[in-house]
């Protein structure tokens, strides 16, 4: 890679690290369900009408919808907003490759071999370290509902990798679209349309500027620089870019927010990263695929959050 295009792939995992220190400053502003809408509304428009029409079947940009925006980032934007902290939910949610590894091998044949299974046993003795650190600082519930998004972006990923976009930005700017009316929907009933209310004649510019960063740079600019990369590059050599994400995501966190990182969680991240690393290796010589930080696509493509 060029040294401009290594510059960019670390530019894109920083990005979706610092996401999850944005997440939390924009639970300050908005109740999480809220929150989670608003991120696609403005991801979705007015991108959706520069992107020309939707490249695959409108029943893989629905699932995905579903599946990613209204499940994985519902219940991580509540997890976080229930006391999650933002840096370990960027390490934790790297689960995923796990989750997507073993449904991918259920029901796409891929084969389980001993480097990923050593790898997911890694990762997953990772996710346990971070439980036993959390469970002694902060709730294990809000824990429990961050590993279930990571689970649900497991089932998206594999969605994706059967819907095979070939152009990632027009997807995940049509997918976009889906989560907002049901994420509406579900705020609504569950957080109440006083409360929203009050937060959208609150919004002052910090909280239009969170929305605009975890929606336009985030998710437009960092989806569309990601796939951009996997077009030049081996899929071997962008993906381990991703594994930096909770990198970034934990020092952030740390940095902004003030939130102590215990020697449990650094072997937490360690355990977690390095198994990740085992369990999700690229295919050596083919290209462009979809991923999203958001974890791997079609042949690799990760979005934290």
């Amino acid at each position: 890679m060029r040294p401009t295009h290594i510059a960019l792939a670390v530019l894109v995992a920083a990005v979706w690290g610092v996401n999850f220190t944005v997440i939390e400053v924009g639970l300050d502003h908005f109740p999480p369900l809220l929150f989670s809408a608003l991120r696609f509304l403005v991801a979705a428009l007015p991108a959706v009408f520069f992107v020309g029409r939707p490249k695959v079947a409108w029943k893989w940009i629905v699932a995905v919808g579903l599946v990613l925006g209204v499940a994985k980032f519902g219940l991580l934007f509540v997890g976080m907003d229930a006391g999650m902290p933002a840096g370990l939910s960027s390490l934790v949610l790297q689960i995923q490759a796990v989750f997507t590894a073993l449904i991918a091998i259920a029901f796409l044949g891929e084969r389980l071999t001993g480097i990923r299974l050593l790898g997911m046993t890694v990762a997953l003795c990772g996710v346990v370290l971070a439980a036993v650190d959390e469970g002694a600082a902060g709730p294990v519930g809000a824990f429990a509902l961050v590993v279930v998004a990571a689970a649900c972006w497991g089932v998206s990923n594999v969605l994706t990798r059967k819907a095979s976009p070939p152009d990632p930005l027009n997807f995940m700017v049509w997918v976009s679209t889906v989560p907002v009316l049901p994420l509406l929907a579900l705020s609504l009933l569950t957080e109440g349309p006083s409360r929203d209310l009050a937060a959208l004649r609150a919004l002052d510019w910090q909280g239009a500027g969170v929305v605009v960063y975890v929606a336009w740079v985030t998710t437009v600019f960092g989806f569309g620089a990601w796939g951009w990369l996997l077009h030049r590059h081996p899929a071997s050599t962008v993906a381990p870019f991703s594994l930096l994400v909770p990198v970034f995501g934990m020092s952030s966190a740390a940095l902004f927010l003030g939130e102590s990182v215990s020697p449990l969680r650094w072997g937490a991240a360690a355990l977690l990263v390095g198994g990740v690393g085992l369990t999700s290796p690229a295919p050596g010589r083919r290209r462009a695929g979809v991923q999203s930080a958001d974890g791997p696509a079609r042949s690799r493509i990760k979005e934290p959050a």
